[in-house]
């Protein structure tokens, strides 16, 4: 089992700064890609970045490409996603997610993801 706890989220004018955090506990050595999703009101969950285990692969989602920045801190079992330039339209419950499966590459599938945190909401006011 994993347990992921998110932090971070909060409300901020548009062109903001953001920085999210992704705190994994329990089986954390099995813990490999990892990534964020977020889901705004009436949408579908889609995807916004990933990291690999060693953070030398990572993927984004290309409205936040240039904004967003998914970096990890294994030593501390966290993840981040730093948000610059924020947009009324980033405006979402941002979830992380762990991936056990794969460590050296990056999915952007929701449903490959295996366990999943509670969601921290990141309203961008314009």
């Amino acid at each position: 089992q994993v347990q992921l706890v998110e932090s971070g989220g909060g409300l901020v004018q548009a062109g903001g700064s953001l920085r999210l955090s992704c705190a994994a506990s329990g089986r954390t050595s099995s813990t490999y890609a990892m990534g964020w999703f977020r889901q705004a009101p009436g949408k579908e969950r889609e995807f916004v970045a990933a990291i690999s285990w060693g953070a030398s692969i990572t993927s984004y989602t290309d409205s936040v490409k240039g904004r967003f920045t998914i970096s990890r801190d294994n030593a501390k079992n966290t993840v981040y996603l730093q948000m610059n330039s924020l947009k009324p339209e980033d405006t979402a419950v941002y979830y992380c997610a762990a991936d056990l499966t794969r460590k050296f590459k990056v999915t952007t599938t929701a449903g490959e993801y295996d366990y999943w945190g509670q969601g921290t909401q990141v309203t961008v006011s314009s």
